[in-house]
């Protein structure tokens, strides 16, 4: 069994992990860490874990981890250098959901997440969790970085169709929308109910902290320079990603040129999901690890790409469990095929 630590099991992917982990034949989940929660037993923090695991946040330490043969640290982007490096210094694999370790630039991560990388020789021993276009270095990896939610929807999307020279990469526009469990738990006046509800609206246009993540790897996995714009907006719904990609076709290509190029790097991949020029919908991946993708061409040579995930599953824990499976050489699917698509949060 892989022993498993956590920390920040309080917080949305935190309980995300530990609700799909429970389901993996493999994993042992043997500690929780928090800081606040300290003390608390987990199942009183979600409720909807009652009956199924109990154990008690511990507060972090180097002794406490021995045991541990992988540990998840779930905590908002800032807040997990410290704890990566007392973990990797112990010689014990880590995956950051946060995007401390996603830029290997610490100058424009500074310029994105607004305070200083504490960790920086670290930076380059990361390797960037995108499973399906990154699965030999995540084999051989010490620390992964999980991807961010939006960068998984939009690279997914895309990369086949840049890596093929396919769209004209000259400008991209890139339009996303996401549920409120992407800010975490957040109290910020912006995000309570009455604030959030029957209204959508763009935030951080230009400066958002995915934009040098999307740029670097778009262009390290599709071999290629790409101008783009990214204009993430936040829906009244507590998860998903939804993104609409438009962008101009080289050399008058067809639908069915996309179909197999879509076909060529994902028939092989247990999660991407092709509709063809379907058009995807949110509620048809919540609760599971899958990205769903279609896309329609227009007469002025025009695709539109459509992709849509859950963002704490596929965007979050779920990919993190993916690349845990990687690691210890498990097939990629194992314990989260089939997540339980009609558990609701309470």
């Amino acid at each position: 069994m892989i022993k498993l630590g956590i920390i920040g099991a309080a917080g949305y992917s935190g309980g995300e992990l530990i609700r799909l982990l429970l389901n993996h034949p493999e994993a042992e989940i043997k500690k929780l860490f928090g800081k606040t929660t300290v003390g608390l037993k987990i199942e009183d923090i979600h409720p909807y874990l009652r009956s199924l695991i109990s154990l008690n946040i511990e507060a972090f330490s180097e002794d406490s981890i021995s045991e541990l043969d992988l540990i998840f640290v779930a905590l908002p982007s800032g807040e997990s250098q410290e704890f990566i490096k007392t973990i990797y210094k112990n010689d014990i694999k880590i995956i950051d959901i946060g995007g401390d370790f996603r830029i290997k630039n610490a100058s424009e991560y500074k310029k994105y997440y607004k305070h200083e990388h504490t960790a920086i020789e670290l930076l380059n021993k990361a390797v960037y969790g995108l499973t399906e276009w990154n699965e030999e270095e995540i084999t051989k990896a010490e620390i992964i970085a999980n991807p961010g939610c939006y960068p998984t929807s939009i690279l997914l999307a895309l990369i086949p169709l840049v890596k093929d020279n396919l769209i004209d990469e000259s400008f991209i526009s890139i339009v996303s929308y996401s549920g409120t469990s992407g800010a975490g738990k957040s109290t910020a006046q912006n995000m309570i109910f009455s604030e959030v509800n029957e209204n959508v609206r763009a935030y951080k246009v230009g400066n958002h902290q995915h934009i040098p993540e999307i740029k670097y790897y778009l262009e390290k996995f599709g071999e290629r320079e790409i101008n783009f714009s990214f204009v993430p907006h936040l829906l009244p719904a507590t998860r998903g990603i939804y993104t609409t990609i438009n962008a101009k076709l080289k050399n008058n290509i067809n639908e069915e040129t996309i179909k197999q190029v879509y076909s060529k790097y994902y028939d092989s991949k247990p999660f991407i999901r092709i509709l063809d020029n379907n058009i995807p919908e949110i509620k048809d991946v919540t609760y599971t690890n899958f990205c769903d993708i279609g896309f329609k061409i227009f007469e002025n040579n025009i695709i539109t790409i459509f992709s849509t995930i859950d963002n704490l599953i596929k965007g979050a824990a779920g990919q993190a469990i993916q690349n845990m499976n990687i690691i210890f050489g498990l097939p990629q699917e194992t314990g989260i095929l089939k997540c339980n698509m009609n558990l609701k949060q309470k």
